[in-house]
């Protein structure tokens, strides 16, 4: 009797098990499972960080992400979505099942990490400097700008502000890197701590506007794609396509493009 009813106890424990793994196989796979049924992949990108994306004069998305996103797509044999929002609400919408996956500039980092997985690096980017102020274009630490006399700008939620840790600097969040550059041009603030890339781009789109940034940036950050934490499967084939992509040379071509050339800036409004 006691055999027979730990026979039961066991096939029954064994069930649990069965169902709980099964039940795990389809969340770990539900994001990918919806591209595929649906033939689409929803992308989350600000859609105002260039050069990683940005919108042209015609409202179309451009940039670095822009391509990327494309060839993973088109790897995939699937159609892109893009759902943009700004930079503060992506993981958010990643994270409610909004999009499938969120590229934008996004540095890899331990806090971010708890709420999803990265694919990647497919970019080394780091914390810089743009000013249009002389006594700031040759900084090399951070303690060089906590001054109180000094307003600095930093995008809301991004690794800017945790780098920044400035005590006595007056700090200004924006929504965007477009409303942090337009802040220095209104000179209603001395500095945007930003991503280098973007930095950059800002002296060669506004070359009468005396802005300059650091030859070298005050951090060294990786560049990645986020996707949900218990997306596994997506991550392990985007991870494939990140890897195919860089052994074939076409990340530093389209490094190349978007952070070398300039040739685009053109297309900008």
């Amino acid at each position: 009797m006691r055999t027979k009813r730990f026979g039961v106890s066991l096939f029954t424990a064994l069930c649990i098990v069965c169902g709980a793994f099964a039940q795990a196989q389809s969340e770990d796979s539900r994001a990918l499972q919806r591209i595929v049924k649906t033939g689409t992949i929803r992308v989350g990108m600000s859609g105002d960080q260039a050069p990683f994306n940005m919108k042209s004069r015609s409202g179309e998305l451009i940039g670095f992400e822009v391509d990327l996103s494309r060839m993973m797509a088109q790897s995939m044999g699937v159609s892109v979505e893009y759902v943009t929002k700004p930079f503060p609400e992506l993981l958010p919408a990643l994270k409610k099942g909004d999009v499938d996956i969120a590229m934008s500039g996004m540095s890899i980092t331990a806090e971010r990490s708890l709420d999803a997985v990265f694919v990647g690096p497919y970019m080394m980017s780091g914390k810089s400097l743009l000013t249009n102020d002389d006594r700031l274009a040759d900084v090399s630490r951070t303690e060089d700008i906590n001054q109180a006399n000094l307003t600095l700008a930093a995008l809301r939620n991004s690794t800017s502000i945790r780098a920044k840790r400035l005590p006595i600097a007056r700090l200004v969040t924006v929504e965007s890197y477009d409303e942090g550059v337009r802040l220095i041009l209104e000179e209603k603030v001395d500095a945007l701590i930003a991503d280098m890339p973007a930095c950059a781009l800002a002296v060669l789109r506004y070359p009468e506007a005396n802005l300059s940034t650091l030859s070298a940036p005050f951090t060294v950050e990786p560049i990645g794609i986020a996707v949900r934490a218990n997306e596994l499967s997506s991550q392990s084939l985007l991870e494939n396509y990140v890897d195919a992509y860089k052994e074939s040379g076409l990340i530093e071509m389209l490094r190349v493009q978007w952070l070398e050339s300039g040739n685009w800036i053109s297309q900008l409004p």
